[in-house]
C-alpha cells in the first residue's frame, strides 16, 4: 500500500510540475483527495504558518515594489555590477544572493537578469557563466534568508531538539556564501570564451545581439524611504529573534512567537511603506511580486499538504526503510531533499514535507542544518521561472537548455555550490551548534 501510495504522490507532483506555476498546487489537491477518499488515508497538516508567512511576506515586497523601492535596490546592483564588469561572474550571484537574503524571494534576481547579460557583453565575459551561478545563488540565498518561509519553518522545527533561530542563520548564512564563491570559480571555467563559441558569432553575424540600452535611474524619495522601511523591518525581526532565543533570553516569556512576529513586523512594514510613500493601495495586489507570492502560497498547501498526508500515515514504515541509513549516514539526507526539491519546485514545501519524518528518524542537528541547503536544487530540472528568464534573456545564445534536459550551465555550478556549502556547514556547525 505504501509504494502505491508513493507512486500517487510522485504521479501528481509531476502532472502539476508540466503543468507549471500554481498547477503544482492544483495537482497537491487532487493527490489528497485519492489518497484520503479513495485509499482512506487521513488528511496531513496543512502548512498553515508556512502560507501565512509567504503571504505577509510577499504583501510587504509588493508594497515596496509599488512604490519604487525595488527598483532602486535594483539600481544600486546595477551600478555595483557596472564597476566591476571584468569580475561579473563573482559579483553578479553576491547581487542575487543577497536581493533574495533581504527579500526572503529569488524571484528579486529577474530585474538583474538582463543587466548581468549587458555588463558581461560589455566586458567580453560569457554570459551562462554569470548568469548560471547567479540564478543559482538566488535559490540558495532561500536557505539563508531571515524572512524566509523555509528558514522559518526549518527554525520551529529544529527548536524542540535545541536549536534555535539564529544558531541556524549562523551556519546557513557563512556556509552558503562560501558554496556560493567556490560554484563561482566553477562556473568562470565553464564553456568556450564568447568570441569563440560558434552559436554567439553566427548570431552576431546576423545582427540579433541586442545593442546596450538605457541604464537604470535611482529611485525617487518615496522609492528611497521604502526601501530604508523594508530593511528596517527585516533587522527588526532579527534583534526580535535574538532577543527572544534561548542564548540571550532578553525577553523569556514572549507574547508572539517567531513565526507571529514575522507576520506581525512584515505587515506593518506594508502598512509603513503604504503611508509614507502614499500609495494607492489597491495596486499592490496587481504587483507581479504579489501574484507570483500568491501563486507560492497555493503550491505550498498543495504539495506540501500532500507530502505530510504521505509521511503521516507512513511514518512507522518510513523510519523501519530508512532510519537505519540515515543515522549511519546522515549526510544521505541532503541527497533526499536535493531530489525532493527538484519535484516539489519549493524550498518551503520540501522542508514541510521532510524535515519533520527526518527529526523523528533522529538524525543529528548539525546534519540536518549542514544539508538543509539541498532544499534548493530548483535549478536542476530547466523549468524553473527564474532559469527559463536567463536562457531567454542571454541573446549570445552561450545560456542554453542541451539536448537531454539537464545538460545545461546551471548544472555544475549548482550542484558545486550545494556541496560547498555543505561541507562547509558541516564544519561550521560544530562550532555553532
Amino acid at each position: 500500500m505504501i509504494w502505491l501510495s508513493l507512486a500517487i504522490v510522485l504521479a501528481f507532483i509531476v502532472i502539476g510540475a508540466r503543468m507549471g506555476g500554481i498547477g503544482i498546487g492544483f495537482a497537491g489537491g487532487a493527490g489528497i483527495i485519492i489518497l484520503t477518499l479513495i485509499f482512506g488515508l487521513q488528511a496531513g497538516t496543512i502548512p498553515v504558518d508556512v502560507i501565512l508567512i509567504i503571504m505577509t511576506v510577499i504583501g510587504s515586497i509588493a508594497s515596496m515594489q509599488l512604490a519604487g523601492g525595488l527598483d532602486h535596490l535594483v539600481y544600486l546592483s546595477e551600478k555595483l555590477l557596472r564597476a566591476n564588469p571584468k569580475r561579473i561572474t563573482f559579483i553578479a550571484p553576491l547581487v542575487t544572493y543577497f536581493l533574495t537574503l533581504f527579500a526572503g524571494t529569488g524571484h528579486t534576481a529577474y530585474a538583474v537578469l538582463p543587466v548581468i547579460v549587458e555588463v558581461s557583453k560589455e566586458g567580453g565575459i560569457r554570459p551562462s557563466r554569470p548568469l548560471s551561478i547567479s540564478v543559482v545563488a538566488s535559490q540558495i540565498a532561500i536557505s539563508a534568508s531571515p524572512i524566509s518561509a523555509a528558514v522559518v519553518i526549518f527554525a520551529s522545527y529544529l527548536e524542540p531538539i535545541g536549536v534555535s533561530y539564529i544558531d541556524v542563520l549562523l551556519v546557513a548564512i557563512p556556509s552558503t556564501m562560501i558554496g556560493c564563491g567556490i560554484g563561482a570559480f566553477v562556473a568562470n571555467l565553464l564553456g568556450k570564451p564568447l568570441h569563440e563559441d560558434p552559436i554567439y558569432l553566427e548570431r552576431l553575424n546576423k545582427g540579433l545581439i541586442k545593442q546596450k540600452t538605457s541604464e537604470l535611474k535611482p529611485g525617487d524619495r518615496s522609492a528611497k524611504l521604502s526601501l530604508i522601511v523594508f530593511l528596517f523591518t527585516i533587522l527588526s525581526v532579527v534583534v526580535y529573534a535574538i532577543a527572544t532565543s534561548d542564548q540571550v533570553g532578553l525577553i523569556t516569556d514572549p507574547t508572539l512567537s517567531l513565526s507571529q512576529a514575522i507576520m506581525a513586523f512584515m505587515l506593518l512594514c506594508a502598512m509603513g511603506i503604504s503611508l509614507v510613500s502614499k500609495l494607492d493601495i489597491s495596486k499592490i495586489t496587481s504587483a507581479s511580486t504579489f501574484k507570483s507570492g500568491m501563486s507560492a502560497a497555493v503550491c505550498v498547501l498543495g504539495v506540501a499538504w500532500l507530502g505530510d498526508t504521505f509521511i503521516s500515515n507512513y511514518l512507522e514504515e518510513i523510519k523501519a526503510v530508512s532510519g537505519e541509513m540515515l543515522q549511519s549516514y546522515p549526510w544521505s539526507f541532503a541527497i533526499i531533499l536535493f531530489f525532493a526539491s527538484m519535484l516539489l519546485y519549493s524550498q518551503a514545501a520540501t522542508t514541510t514535507a521532510l524535515v519533520p519524518s527526518a527529526i523523528a528518524l533522529g538524525v543529528a542537528p548539525v546534519s540536518l542544518v549542514a544539508s538543509f541547503v539541498a532544499v534548493s536544487a530548483l535549478f536542476v530540472l530547466p523549468t524553473y521561472p527564474t532559469l527559463l528568464a536567463a536562457v531567454e534573456m542571454d541573446d549570445t545564445g552561450s545560456t542554453r537548455i542541451g539536448k537531454f534536459v539537464v545538460d545545461h550551465p546551471f548544472v555544475i555550478p549548482g550542484i558545486t555550490t550545494i556541496a560547498a556549502s555543505i561541507i562547509a556547514g558541516l564544519i561550521i556547525g560544530q562550532f555553532i551548534l
